[in-house]
């Protein structure tokens, strides 16, 4: 019983290692960005009902080379707009995620991907592309430099 425990516990962190850290504050991830003097990546997704936002959630971010990568090279912030009832956001994360959409969505556009230097400047921008996920963090860092 106590090598299953330890098995379970084992598993529980090995897979906690491994999961994307998405953040969900502005200045929280500005704050971590300058510590770690990386870029900020946002992300302007429906989680719920964008047909390209799941794709690119799907065949990028969940993908093992992205999130070894950007573990020690972006922080990601995400600002997600469900429609479903079932996934609303509390009121003061949708507040915020609507003041990063003013500033940075004026468009509109979603999938949108912002990528930020640790101040909240704009190096760069794209959306969902068709492409490994090795080209899309190159995109990304195509910007940064």
């Amino acid at each position: 019983m106590k090598k299953i425990f330890l098995m379970m516990i084992s598993c529980l962190f090995g897979f906690t290692a491994f999961a994307q850290q998405w953040h969900t504050d502005f200045n929280e991830a500005k704050t971590i960005a300058k510590k770690h003097n990386e870029p900020i990546i946002l992300v302007f997704q429906g989680s719920d009902w964008c047909a390209p936002c799941i794709k690119l959630n799907k065949e990028i971010w969940s993908s093992d080379v992205f999130k070894d990568y950007a573990k020690n090279h972006f922080v990601m912030l995400q600002a997600d707009f469900p429609r479903k009832s079932k996934n609303e956001l509390s009121k003061e994360q949708q507040e915020k995620n609507n003041t990063l959409a003013a500033k940075y969505n004026t468009n509109g556009y979603f999938p949108f991907v912002v990528v930020l230097n640790d101040e909240g400047k704009v190096l760069g921008e794209t959306g969902y592309k068709k492409t490994t996920p090795q080209e899309y963090i190159n995109l990304i860092n195509s910007f940064v430099k």
